[in-house]
Order: C-alpha cells, then structure tokens, then sequence
C-alpha cells in the first residue's frame, strides 16, 4: 500500500510541474497581450473582457474548476480517481491548446526592463497559492495530501495568471510612472541644452512615419539630423532617441507623435516643443479610445498650439479639420496638398518603380518629382514634406534631388520582388482612406492578377463594421481576381461589402490565419502576379488558436 502512494504522489508531483511548464507559457502569452496593449492597464482589462472564452478560461480548466471543488469541499472522490482526472486535465492543457501559448507568433513578446520589471510581482503572486497549499498540506493527516494539494495550488495558479498580470500592472504603475517622469526630465534638459537645435514634430491620424522618413530625407540635403526610428512615437520611445541618440552635432531633430488618448499630443510636446508643427490628416484611427473624429482633431491641434512664437506650421490643405487649425496669429502658416494650398500636386502617374508628380510651389515655381513611393496619400505627403524643406530655406532644385532617395517605409505600400511576383506590403496598421488608396494602387497593375490578402480595419469603435463593409464594396468595385480574407468573423463585414458590389463569390477565400493566407497565396500566385498585404493585425487580434479554417 505504501508504494502504491508512492507512486500516486510521484505522479501528482509529474503533474505539478507539468502544470508549471504550462504557467510559463500561459505567462509568456499574456504578457504578450499586455505588450501589445501598450501596457495600457483599461485595454489589457478590456481584453480579457472580450476573450474570457477559450483564452482566458480554456476548456482545460472548465474541466479541472469542478474536481477541484468536489475533492477540496466534498472528498467524494479517490485518490486514484482524482489523479487519473489531473493527468487527463494535463492532456487538455498541452494536445489542444499548446500552441495558442507556445506557437509561431507574428510579433513575439520582448521582455524588455519594463516587462521584466512586471514580471517580478507576478511571479511572487504566482507562487502565492503552491505556497499557501503547501502549508495547508503539512497541517493535514490523509496519505499524500501534500502532493494533491500543491498540485491543485499550482493550477489554480495556472488559472489566475492573466488576474496576476492585471493586478502587477496596477501595484507597478507608480513605479512604472516614476520611472518614466525621470527620463521626461532628463529628455528636456537635453533639448534646453541644445538651443539652436530645431524640432520638427509630425503628427496626424495616418502618414506620419512616412512623412517622418521624407523630410528626415529631404533636410539631411543640408542639415544633420536627429530622427525617431521607425514607429517610435510615444512618450518613452521618444525619450529614448532625445536620451541615448541626440547629440551636440546635430541641428534638426524629427519627431513622430503618435496619439490614442486625448491628451497625448499635448504631453510630448512638454518633452520636446516644436520649432516646425506638421500634421498630415484627421482621420478615422484610434475611434476606440477617442470616441469621435472631433476629439482626435483637437488632440493633433496640441501640436500647433504648443508650437513655439514665431514657429511654421505645415498642414494638409486638403484636410478641412487640419486647415481649421491654423489659428494663431504670431507664427507662419504653409498649406500643401493635391487640390489646395501653397504647395500643389498635379500629373500624377504611376508604376511598378513609383510615382511621378509635378509640385507647384509659392512664386510659380514648378519643380518635377520621382520618388519610389505609391498611392495618392504618399503624393500628400511629399508636399508636406517639401513644404518642410522650403521653410528650412532649402532650394527647389536641391529638394528635386533629394526627394529621388525617399525610400518606402518598410511595410506602408513598400514595393518587393519574390520569386517572380510582385508584393506590395502595405501590412502596417490600415486605416480607411490608406486601405482605399492601397486598393487604388493595386488596381492600376496590370502585369498579371492581382491579390488582396486583409483581416480589414480596427480600432475603429462603432464604425468598425460600417468601415469594414465600405472597404468591402471598395475592393469588389476594384475587380480584383482573388480576395483572401484573415479572419472568420472579423471580416464578415468585408465578405458583405463585396456581396454588394458584385463581386464573384468564388474568388473569395475566407482563413483563420496570416499562416494560412501565405500558404493559400503560395499555390495560387504565378510569375508576373502582384499580391497586396493590407493590414497585419497583431497576434491579440486573432480570434482562435491556428487551426485549418477555410470557408
């Protein structure tokens, strides 16, 4: 009898630390839904509000809650019996839903200081429970309970892991928000220190990393510039380019703001006020946190009203909510865009190597521009950008040189070449009138058949759907020959849109998966094909574990 609780309690010991294996990728995951949240504590929770179903609580764990109370409340169950259910739950844990934690993932967690430092408190509360079981179990007297019941505290530890994130996340924002105040100080003492440094701050509700990247372009003709990275446009991340990048040599600093909050705008320019204030549109992006295109417009206003006397500010002459924010009286106002303003686009025509335009400019000049960039919207943000140039004193001839070495900013309508085919990577966070103009591009192609592969539009809040379904009819009226869809239910919306607009039923091909979509893209596409990637939605935006799905 003694080795036949032996052996049970060696067992249930195999079961604990399988548990604990599972915990660390049940961690890893959840932490990686926080990253991709912004560490932002009200959507993490909003989140999980939405994914208790199968993500937050697995069909594992629906099966293990009520053993779990029978044996702690009732005892109505053997030993044997309850250890055989444990190593059944284990199985559940790791055949069906193993790969929702530990698979292939798009954009992998990064434990970064501040993850590392999250990761601390949730650890010490993780372990909370096998802690408290354990002193229970020395309490008791039944054979092997010690075992029984650590296993048991582990998996409900296991259960509460996406609560310990939460709950870290609240006990660490002073911390998190101490923290961050240094680095803001320590940032504007550098730009104090520097008073002949210029900062160029660039704004809107898309283009701006685009628009960023051309006039990065167009003033190192004659400057030597400081610029933010990719999409760095966040308090910390531009902090860190102002703390570890900028230096005494240079004379222009480049900066991206991004913004999701009301507010936002207004406390990077705290950081860093700006000498030059662009901004490219108000648009339909971040709807979810900004709840009206009103508010997003008065939030990109920041950038104009902290601009410095004296200062410019370059705006989009198109736009009649950043055209509106051209109020003040003691600093220089440019207006660029394709039908109005200073700076005007016209004979705009396309290729596979890019586009060509011709630029009105103040005094009738009229200057002929190359670029390797594609869509109507890039043609915008090239007269912003050259109308920066022009208000650094930068001469026409010289702007026509420059603007020939703008290269495509990686996957916003970023032209490539793949055995054969032609890929216009557009994958970036999509946004109406970007997906629209991506759609336009691709139709103008006419080297081969041309493929859209799409999850559609988010953060969008209650327009989502309608937005979803323009985007819908948008491509069905662009006569594309196949439509691969991401996304199950996300984009039924899209499915209806083409409905109504005609478009053939049978070129419709609907996935769970980007995984799925290549691979479905791969035995369709020939030489001389052109596919467009529009949209890639980070991994918390999945809506079931990878699986065959195609409807």
């Amino acid at each position: 009898m003694k080795a036949y609780y032996t052996g049970i309690e060696l067992l249930l010991i195999i079961i604990a630390l399988a548990v604990l294996w599972h915990s660390w990728f049940r961690a890893r995951y959840f932490f990686q839904v926080m990253q991709q949240n912004g560490y932002h504590i009200n959507e993490y929770a909003g989140w999980l509000r939405k994914n208790w179903a199968g993500k937050l609580i697995g069909n594992a764990h629906s099966i293990i809650i009520p053993i779990f109370l029978i044996e702690m409340f009732g005892n109505r169950l053997t030993m044997t019996a309850t250890t055989v259910l444990l190593f059944i739950f284990v199985l559940f844990l790791f055949l069906p839903g193993r790969r929702e934690y530990a698979g292939v993932q798009k954009k992998p967690v990064v434990f970064t200081p501040r993850l590392i430092r999250l990761a601390i408190p949730v650890a010490i509360l993780y372990l909370f429970f096998p802690w408290l079981g354990y002193i229970q179990a020395m309490r008791m007297a039944f054979p092997t309970p010690d075992a029984l019941i650590l296993t048991f505290s582990f998996i409900l530890a296991d259960l509460l892991i996406p609560f310990y994130i939460l709950l870290a996340s609240v006990l660490m924002h002073p911390v998190e928000k101490y923290i961050q105040n240094g680095f803001k100080k320590k940032a504007r003492r550098k730009i104090l220190s520097m008073p002949e440094l210029k900062v160029v701050a660039i704004t809107g509700s898309y283009g701006k990393t685009s628009t960023k990247f051309i006039i990065k372009t167009l003033l190192e003709e004659r400057f030597n510039v400081c610029f933010t990275p990719g999409s760095y446009n966040t308090p910390m991340g531009i902090c860190k380019v102002i703390n570890n990048d900028l230096n005494a040599r240079h004379q222009v600093l480049v900066l991206e703001m991004g913004a999701r909050y009301e507010g936002n705008i207004a406390e990077l320019c705290e950081i860093a006020q700006p000498d030059v204030s662009v901004v490219t549109n108000v648009g339909k992006a971040h709807l979810e946190t900004f709840g009206s295109v009103e508010t997003i417009a008065h939030t990109k206003a920041a950038i104009v009203r902290h601009l410095k006397p004296g200062g410019t500010a370059i705006l989009n002459a198109d736009d009649p909510l950043v055209t509106a924010m051209a109020g003040r009286k003691d600093i220089t106002v440019l207006l660029a865009g394709i039908e109005n303003g200073e700076f005007r686009g016209s004979d705009i025509s396309y290729d596979d190597s890019g586009c060509r335009f011709t630029v009105e400019m103040p005094g009738n000049e009229k200057i002929e521009i190359t670029t390797g960039l594609l869509g109507i919207h890039n043609v915008q943000n090239m007269l912003l950008g050259i109308a920066t140039g022009y208000a650094f004193g930068i001469r026409a001839a010289t702007l026509q040189v420059a603007a020939r070495r703008v290269e495509a900013v990686e996957h916003r309508l970023e032209l490539k070449r793949a055995n054969g085919i032609l890929i216009i990577d557009d994958a970036f966070n999509s946004n109406p009138t970007g997906a629209r103009n991506a759609v336009d591009v691709l139709s103008k192609f006419q080297t081969g058949r041309r493929v859209i592969i799409t999850p559609g539009m988010v953060e969008l809040g209650e327009h989502e759907e309608h937005e979803n379904r323009n985007f819908g009819r948008h491509i069905g009226r662009a006569a594309l020959d196949l439509v691969i869809l991401v996304g199950l239910e996300r984009t039924r919306p899209i499915v209806e849109g083409l409905h109504d607009a005609g478009y053939p039923d049978d070129d419709i091909r609907v996935v769970a998966t980007l995984f799925e979509a290549r691979e479905l893209m791969a035995g369709y596409v020939k030489d001389g094909d052109v596919v467009l990637f529009e949209n890639d939605l980070p991994d918390i935006y999945n809506e079931i574990p990878p699986k065959k799905a195609v409807r």
